[in-house]
């Protein structure tokens, strides 16, 4: 499962170069710069081809549990809330229409709905409460009004009375939500963009219309791709003709940051007669929010001209395209754009004029004048929003549970268990018992341990840095483990045949994280017991293993668009299809071959295995066959007894069994009535000791910028005791310990180590963890000793925390989500329909030792909400991914999130967005370099540094990674940066109490976090606020802030040493001399020095054949933006 799954994500998430938003983990061994996020459809493993779109496909487990839960109220969410008050003369977003008999406005702001005199003067709210509520429109005869709103759970279109009495719901989507409402001309229609997705979950559109008494709905347009989007949907005055805009970049996957000097988005009409649709407007610039007169003579819409966005009007007659206003917003055609491309606007009755919203105001243009005014407003209202989900996290414990085990496999008479734990192979009796080392060697890690079906012997992998890989055998007993491949290599997943006497396993590839060397040839292999030359049996699959013989191979492949799960013969010969599935991930065989599990959607399900002679589908809402789900929550490393009658398998440290007569009531000994999964296992885990240094340290004479305030100590001293600060202050005033190694650091300034809130990285490779990761030390050198990542592989960036944390890799601390609970349709979906999913998919991730996780893109608000409930049970905190959806962050601000993930997208932030964010302790993660909206930030500084010289770069990252992304950068127009309007709205922000933190989304190893701070700056901040926002910032948004973020008594020694004073010229925060993590003091290449002297070993790619490059690896250097 774990290689499919995770690889899944990874492929999402790497596969473009402009891709945003933040996916996953970076499973894959070269991630291509964004996308998290991402392409079309996820490719789950090279090794098993592509992956044609998966249809949507709920779990029915899920879906039946859920109904028998009561409905869940969005007006109502369960937890602390509060009233703030809001008094604004300004708006953020506006979404306005003007009534029929032009005496009203009807708009949106903040989620609620208002009305007032056209000529402006105090708003009236009529529609409002904890649901979203915008997008008004007037019915033609002016007594009904459209509205989209999420009160039912997730966006649908609503109907009320023009006073906002009798709110009606028309569409009742779950999945393919609706919004931008549009009325028929004769009123008794309404059409919407109905939102599709399929394995990536921001999607396309599509026209769909209602009778406004409701009813399922009847299609007007159908999606030209799965992830380019079509909205803003207008009826032509005399109903014929349906406009709409239309992203028609070429290809069929959406990239972020496109260039509107060129044509994004265009104007279609539909002819409703003929069901003709064509290009209506278009070219440069782009064309968007088609909006026709009343008298049908003209159209109105707007265009991009040299990045200003403009409104037009075009004579229909003549084609005469005129531009009237040129002081829009910036529109949203270079990024996602699922709620409208611009804020609806509207004609009065008598088409002379345009209502509009632009700066933060409703404003009126004549048409034939071209003359503007201002329609002022004032609401005075309160927003409930709750109270944030944040909890003290203890960072660096003197001991630790161990929670990411690996491999977990009982012996066959289930006496044993066997598993992977801090890069070492354990082993521990059942049902009690102590783990202990199973083999004496220490110079690599031991990986995928498997057992012999007599229970005598333990085959397993190895990996070094240095001697690569091997595959090895070793008793149960213990002892050394011999090496069984002639040669070195990529070995994943090794068995034994029934017999005992043949080995089958895998090979992979890579040339990212690891070295290329001896990886030309991936596929599956067998080898003899005893050694001797391996035999190639099939260049495709994962996973092999024997079945009841010794003459065929069971393998996971691919059947179309399927999983499927194949068997050959010892040649490769003779392939057999036995089982298809959508969206499993693991199929595990019985020794038997009576018994199929599988996992899906990261739950267990049993059904007896046939033979048919042709493919068997299994799905979890499969009936041709009996079949059970067996866990409650998830279920790791499945495997079954020698017997072939119990199913096994892990969830972080806890190991669970199943028997079969538990599990059905046709085998023999089933009770009447069958348990539920089980709540809990057997713990096989144990607690370690963390590493820190010990003895005292002492650095004095340097400039010492605390974050303890404004504090700025000069000629100070900083005393470390361990791993923490003992004592701190101006020389003369702190005692130096007459035992402690005093290293002078005059001349220089330390800051507090920097904090990555919104870090991406490969923290593995096929569950490989390098010895010595140049991403680790490409982020320490930069002065990141604290990383946070919102979307990775789970097992691999656990297990790498947990060798950090003991001492086996040198790394920042690292903290993480692990896989995202994503609202697509996929294979790894965490499907929420009820609070008590929501709780279900919290527990899972809690189990392997996440505080946090991430809610990506949950299409509905009832599934962000209960998710934020789940959190607040069970004390972890929710980080969700902003999708460049701004009514949507919003709502997420109210709902009480931890922070707001990615940029807010729009240029500019008006006093409402202000004022309410500022009343909660919701903090924003901007993650500039890929900042929504616009042009990533990080194209600044590939065009205007030589990012491809830098002398740290190039001692940490394979100069071939950096080379494709840095030697010829895009040129953006100073105009056009769109990084510097982001930061200025977060520069604002946080003057006004809004906590904004460091995200550098592993844009550029470690320097990105620099360019995070720097871009601080161009948008308004002070050195000193762009310090905090890089150190205290990250760690009170994450509730880490009573161990690291300030340099002060009792918390951890992490440190950044600079030659030159950052609050001079803030680029000098990569002046780096040294970085101190967790007390140890590392200089300029990453040598230990201080109290214990300890020299870098070279990086794979630093000799003579580092320029070894896997066969089909990508190019490019970092995450890009998760599965969207």
């Amino acid at each position: 499962m774990k290689r499919w799954l995770l690889t899944s994500v990874a492929v999402l998430m790497f596969a473009v170069p402009a891709i945003a938003q933040t996916p996953p983990p970076q499973p894959t061994p070269a991630p291509v710069e964004a996308p998290p996020e991402p392409v079309a459809e996820p490719d789950p493993d090279p090794a098993l081809g592509p992956v044609p779109p998966a249809a949507p496909a709920p779990d029915p487990v899920a879906v039946a549990e859920a109904d028998k839960a009561p409905k869940w109220d969005v007006q109502a969410p369960p937890g602390p809330s509060h009233d703030i008050p809001l008094d604004v003369t300004e708006g953020t977003w506006m979404s306005l229409d003007v009534s029929p008999d032009g005496r009203e406005i009807v708009f949106d702001l903040l989620g609620d709905i208002y009305v007032m005199p056209i000529a402006g003067g105090e708003a009236r709210v009529i529609a409002s409460g904890v649901a979203w509520d915008m997008q008004p429109k007037y019915s033609p005869d002016g007594r009904r009004i459209a509205f989209t709103s999420d009160r039912g759970g997730g966006d649908n279109l609503w109907v009320m009375n023009r006073d906002g009495s009798n709110p009606t719901q028309v569409s009742d989507e779950s999945f393919r939500l609706l919004t931008q409402p549009d009325w028929s001309p004769d009123g008794e229609f309404i059409v919407g963009r109905k939102h599709f997705t399929s394995g990536r979950s921001l999607g396309a559109g599509e026209m769909w219309m209602y009778h406004r008494s409701g009813g399922g709905g009847v299609q007007l347009t159908e999606r030209r791709t799965q992830q380019k989007d079509t909205g803003e949907p207008a009826f032509s005055p005399d109903g014929r003709y349906l406009y709409f805009s239309d992203d028609a970049t070429p290809g069929q996957t959406f990239e972020y940051s496109k260039d509107p000097n060129d044509q994004i988005y265009v104007i279609q009409r539909l002819d409703r007669q003929t069901g003709e649709v064509g290009e209506f407007v278009s070219g440069p610039g782009g064309s968007i929010r088609p909006t026709p007169s009343p008298d049908g003579r003209s159209l109105a819409f707007i265009r991009r001209v040299r990045y200003q966005s403009v409104l037009y009007v075009m004579d229909l007659e003549s084609g005469r395209e005129t531009p009237i206003y040129d002081g829009l917003d910036r529109d949203l055609q270079e990024t996602w754009a699922i709620h409208g491309v611009y804020p609806a606007i509207s004609w009065t009755p008598d088409n002379s004029a345009i209502v509009f919203w632009a700066g933060g105001h409703i404003r009126r243009v004549d048409v034939a004048s071209h003359a503007v005014a201002d329609i002022p407003f004032h609401v005075a209202d309160t927003r409930r929003v709750q109270d944030v989900v944040r909890f003290p996290v203890e960072v660096a414990p003197d001991r630790f549970d161990v929670k990411m085990i690996r491999w977990a496999t009982t012996s066959p008479d289930g006496s044993k268990v066997v598993f992977e734990a801090l890069g070492n192979l354990w082993i521990r009796d059942l049902p009690t018992g102590t783990p202990r080392r199973l083999t004496r060697q220490n110079d690599h890690f031991e990986l995928y341990p498997s057992w012999s079906r007599d229970g005598r012997s333990i085959v397993y992998t190895t990996w070094s840095d240095s001697d690569l890989g091997t595959i090895r055998v070793v008793p149960a007993s213990g002892g050394n483990g011999r090496v069984v491949t002639r040669q070195p290599g990529h070995y994943l997943e090794p068995a034994f045949s029934p017999d005992g006497r043949t080995i089958v396993y895998r090979t992979s590839s890579d040339g990212y994280l690891r070295t290329a060397l001896w990886s030309r040839d991936p596929g599956i292999y067998r080898i003899p017991t005893a050694g001797g030359a391996a035999t190639l049996v099939t260049d495709h699959g994962i996973t092999p293993r024997f079945g009841a013989g010794n003459d065929r191979i069971f393998f996971t492949g691919r059947d179309g668009e399927n999983r499927a799960f194949k068997s050959v013969d010892l040649t490769g010969h003779d392939e057999r299809t036995h089982l298809t599935s959508q969206y499993a991930a693991e199929f595990v065989l019985s020794p038997d071959e009576h018994w199929i599990a599988w996992t899906e959607r990261f739950n267990a399900y049993v059904t007896p295995f046939v033979s048919t002679g042709r493919p068997v589908s299994l799905s979890a809402a499969g009936k041709a066959l009996p079949q059970t789900r067996v866990t409650r929550d998830a279920g790791e490393w499945l495997h079954w007894s020698g017997d072939s009658h119990r199913l096994q398998w892990s969830l972080g440290p806890e190991l669970f069994s199943r028997d079969l007569d538990q599990t059905f009531t046709f085998v023999d000994g089933a009770p009447d009535e069958l348990p539920k999964p089980a709540d809990a296992g057997i713990n096989i885990s144990f607690t370690a000791d963390a590493d820190h240094p010990t003895g005292h340290m002492v650095l004095t004479g340097a400039r010492l910028i605390t974050m303890n305030g404004e504090q700025v100590i000069e000629d100070g001293v900083v005393v470390v005791n361990g791993n923490r600060i003992e004592a701190i202050g101006p020389r003369g005033s702190v005692t130096v310990p007459g035992d402690a190694t005093v290293v002078d650091m005059t001349g220089k300034t330390i800051i507090p180590g920097l904090i990555d809130a919104h870090w991406h990285g490969s923290m593995g490779s096929d569950e490989i963890i390098p010895q010595q990761s140049w991403v680790d030390y490409a982020s320490l050198a930069f002065g990141v000793t604290t990383i946070h990542d919102p979307s990775n592989d789970t097992s691999e960036i656990f297990a790498h925390s947990e060798l950090a944390r003991a001492g086996r890799v040198v790394a920042p601390r690292i903290f993480s989500t692990g896989t995202i609970l994503y609202g697509a349709q996929t294979g790894f979906t965490a499907q929420v329909d009820s609070l008590e999913d929501a709780v279900s998919n919290l527990r899972r991730m809690r189990a392997v030792g996440a505080f946090s996780v991430k809610s990506y893109n949950q299409p509905r608000r009832d599934q962000r909400q209960q998710i934020i409930e789940a959190g607040r049970e069970l004390g972890m905190m929710v980080v969700p991914e902003g999708g460049s959806l701004f009514q949507h962050n919003m709502s997420m601000v109210v709902d009480g999130h931890t922070t707001i993930e990615h940029a807010i997208p729009l240029a500019h932030l008006y006093d409402d967005v202000h004022q309410l964010w500022r009343q909660t302790s919701v903090a924003y993660t901007p993650t500039l370099v890929v900042a929504y909206g616009g042009s990533w930030g990080e194209n600044y500084w590939y065009q205007t540094t030589p990012v491809w010289d830098d002398a740290r770069l190039q001692q940490y990252v394979p100069r071939r990674i950096l080379d494709s992304r840095a030697r010829r950068p895009i040129q953006v127009p100073e105009n056009e940066l769109n990084h510097i309007s982001v930061a200025r709205e977060a520069t604002r922000l946080s003057r006004e109490g809004v906590n904004v933190e460091l995200g550098a989304h592993g844009q550029r190893e470690g320097l990105a976090a620099h360019w995070e701070m720097w871009m601080m700056e161009q948008g308004g901040s002070t050195p000193m606020e762009a310090l905090r926002f890089g150190t205290l910032n990250g760690a009170r948004a994450l509730g880490m802030d009573r161990d690291i973020g300030s340099l002060e008594v009792g918390k951890l020694a992490d440190m950044v040493v600079l030659d030159a004073n950052p609050l001079d010229d803030l680029r000098n925060t990569t002046s780096i001399a040294y970085t101190v993590a967790n007390g140890r003091l590392y200089d300029t290449r990453m040598n230990e020095v201080g109290r214990r002297q300890r020299v870098r070993a070279p990086f794979w790619f630093e000799g003579a054949d580092g320029e070894g490059w896997s066969a089909g690896a990508a190019t490019a250097d970092s995450h890009g933006h998760g599965p969207d």
